[in-house]
């Protein structure tokens, strides 16, 4: 069974000064038998870092319109049954179960903080400098915060698949963006600027080894990712292959519309 000493020691082996904010992905299954479960991994982590955030997205926010903006990676007039099921936004909302039992217990931790988008927020403790920078149109503004201040990526049992940290640097590189909607209380609203794909993401890998910091625990591997050497290695690789990243899967419609989008 793996313990929070276990988890504390492994963090400290990647000799990531505690006072660089890291923004956190992690999945409890990863690591089979953990004492305290997920409560252990986020305290392992808010121990070893003074910010930290996470991501609290709440898809089950989302509807879609009957006519909408072309291009834009989505069939229209499909959606009636999904948009029934809808719900408003709404700060104490659950993060979406894909955000694993971690994310929740962040959103849920006595000190944490959320922004307020109503479909890409974050999470986080001792993070309101970071949080407070999303705005509608700037979904991943905190992780633009998050480089400023020299910040981290850390994946806890998790590949880069989930790493939302490239979708941030996909829009930094000029990669074709979407917009969605959200019920809120408001409303429904627009959010422009959302991201595409991540099934494609795990290819970074290797363009990462070099900066990449590693340790095992249990049956679980966490990775550190300086996100100022991420960002640059994405924008690199765009800028010689604009379909760098993208997964391979036939049906996916948000890969075909950034392929459709750099051929004209």
């Amino acid at each position: 069974m793996t313990t929070y000493r276990d988890f504390i020691a492994a963090l400290r082996t990647l000799e990531i000064p505690h006072y660089r904010p890291v923004i956190a992905h992690a999945s409890l299954s990863a690591f089979g038998l953990v004492h305290g479960g997920e409560q252990t991994i986020l305290g392992a982590v808010l121990a070893a870092f003074d910010t930290v955030i996470m991501p609290a997205f709440t898809y089950k926010t989302m509807i879609v319109p009957e006519l909408g903006p072309p291009g834009n990676g989505l069939a229209y007039g499909k959606w009636k049954d999904a948009n029934r099921m809808a719900e408003f936004f709404c700060p104490q909302m659950p993060v979406d179960t894909l955000m694993g039992a971690v994310a929740e217990a962040m959103r849920s931790h006595p000190r944490a903080e959320r922004s307020d988008h109503p479909i890409l927020s974050f999470c986080g403790v001792n993070a309101h400098f970071i949080l407070e920078t999303q705005k509608i149109d700037q979904p991943f503004a905190p992780i633009h915060k998050l480089r400023e201040n020299r910040g981290w990526v850390l994946l806890v049992g998790v590949d880069h698949t989930v790493n939302t940290s490239l979708h941030y640097a996909e829009w930094i590189a000029g990669r074709k963006q979407f917009v969605r909607w959200a019920l809120t209380p408001m409303g429904a609203v627009a959010c422009p600027n959302f991201p595409g794909c991540s099934q494609g993401f795990q290819a970074i890998a290797p363009r990462l080894e070099r900066v990449t910091r590693s340790t095992t625990v249990g049956k679980g591997l966490i990775q550190a990712i300086p996100l100022n050497e991420l960002v640059d290695a994405v924008i690199g690789w765009l800028t010689v292959d604009p379909l760098a990243l993208l997964c391979a899967r036939p049906d996916c419609e948000l890969c075909a519309a950034v392929r459709m989008h750099n051929a004209h």
